[in-house]
């Protein structure tokens, strides 16, 4: 499987049968050009997951991708004109001939007063592939490579590492990161705080990278 990370949450999976993308938001950029697409995923209806108005030329590119997503993001896109198909905790899909099941269901909590959004997270493959969206949740499939939140208003960086250590994948490839103006500090302490066993792979931008 070949990633490329687009910034932020925004990842495109290429695996042998399917190309997948994952959370084209607004703070990812060089997705747009994009085609070919089996699938446009998202996790929950946050800006910094779904750019509604980058998202039309995207899926104009690729016409045949499903546009796949939580409940409610559904609900916010289809007012807008889109057409989501709604994915839910416990479905097993196949998208382009990839296997993608879909765990968690709640973003984590940023305050105690801000409303939790619900939040989907995407297990590819049987585990070749997570990402966890905004959440923790750690799923029962063993983890081959795991996309790990770097820093957020929801995370703090012993909450990463403890995510990291349950998840205990093979490889981590640190996201989610825009919002830190220094993220290699992170990225260091998940080198030095990782379990046995597991590589943090830290990739370039827009880079196709097998991990």
């Amino acid at each position: 499987m070949k990633i490329t990370h687009f910034g932020h949450a925004c990842v495109l999976l290429e695996t042998e049968r399917a190309r997948l993308l994952i959370d084209p938001g607004a703070f990812s950029t060089g997705f747009e050009d994009l085609r070919d697409l089996d699938a446009v995923l998202i996790t929950h209806q946050h800006f910094d997951h779904v750019d509604a108005e980058r998202l039309p030329a995207l899926l104009d590119g690729s016409p045949g991708a499903r546009l796949v997503t939580d409940s409610e993001t559904a609900g916010v896109l289809s007012e807008q004109g889109f057409r989501p198909e709604v994915a839910r905790v416990g479905d097993a899909l196949e998208l382009g001939g990839a296997a993608v099941h879909v765990v968690g269901g709640t973003h984590a909590e940023i305050h105690p007063e801000v409303p939790v959004p619900e939040n989907i997270g995407l297990v590819v493959d049987h585990g070749a592939f997570y990402h966890p969206g905004d959440s923790f949740h750690v799923p029962e499939q063993r983890i081959d490579v795991l996309g790990l939140p770097t820093g957020a208003p929801w995370l703090k960086l012993s909450e990463a590492v403890d995510f990291l250590r349950a998840v205990a994948p093979r490889a981590a490839v640190p996201i989610h990161e825009a919002v830190l103006a220094s993220p290699a500090m992170h990225y260091r302490m998940f080198e030095q705080l990782a379990p046995q066993g597991t590589d943090v792979a830290v990739l370039e931008r827009a880079e196709p990278t097998t991990v």
